[in-house]
């Protein structure tokens, strides 16, 4: 008790990892709550989970609630999965992909994420799995990052490709960026050109000051 009242004067860490992939992993209790952060950024609940509640918001908790399958790729600790069930009351299939062992384990242990129902976890390479599932989804959630760093490989044309393909009809594609700089700015434009006018591509940037967000849909 004493610790999370003193966690709304200073952040308390309660728990540190070094994980080979995303090197250091920290459980901080702030402002009453845990949060899961790298060396350098918040990765799962704090500002992550308001920019990506806005980006559901923005699709709309009704809508989202008649998605039958949503796939996300960067699980983390988990916190958008909260989102979707907590306060949308998602009562579909959620398949979460990530490729950090040590991330899940912590999901697990300090957010409970293995006690979710309706959700499956895969430790996989992104990359690797959209490239060879033969799943289809409503709505996929794109969220990967390595520390302040995304990988090249989101932002190249056969990953985006893929991800076309497995997204239904009508369906929404989420995918939350961040830009540090003018390179990001111009990479996160050229984004944008991988998308012919069968989809509707529509940014939000200026989220919590460095995040920039898009909401795809599939309309044919």
């Amino acid at each position: 008790m004493l610790k999370k009242f003193l966690s709304y004067l200073i952040p308390i860490k309660i728990y540190t990892k070094t994980s080979e992939i995303s090197r250091t992993l920290e459980v901080t209790l702030s402002n009453g709550e845990l949060v899961l952060d790298s060396k350098n950024t918040n990765y799962s609940y704090g500002s992550l989970q308001r920019i990506l509640r806005k980006g559901l918001q923005y699709i709309g908790f009704e809508k989202i609630k008649t998605f039958e399958s949503i796939l996300l790729l960067g699980v983390a600790g988990g916190s958008v999965i909260k989102t979707l069930k907590e306060e949308i009351n998602y009562k579909g299939k959620i398949t979460g992909v990530e490729l950090d062992p040590e991330i899940i384990e912590i999901a697990n242990n300090y957010f409970n994420l293995d006690k979710t129902e309706g959700v499956t976890v895969i430790i996989d390479d992104a990359k690797k799995f959209v490239a060879n599932t033969n799943e289809k989804y409503d709505f996929i959630i794109i969220d990967i990052f390595q520390d302040k760093s995304m990988p090249e490989f989101l932002f190249e044309s056969d990953f985006t490709e893929n991800i076309k393909s497995i997204v239904n009809n009508k369906g929404y594609i989420l995918f939350n960026t961040m830009v540090l700089n003018r390179k990001d700015k111009e990479r996160n434009k050229a984004y944008t050109e991988l998308f012919d006018n069968s989809f509707q591509v529509d940014s939000y940037p200026g989220l919590e000051n460095y995040n920039e967000i898009f909401i795809i849909q599939k309309l044919k």
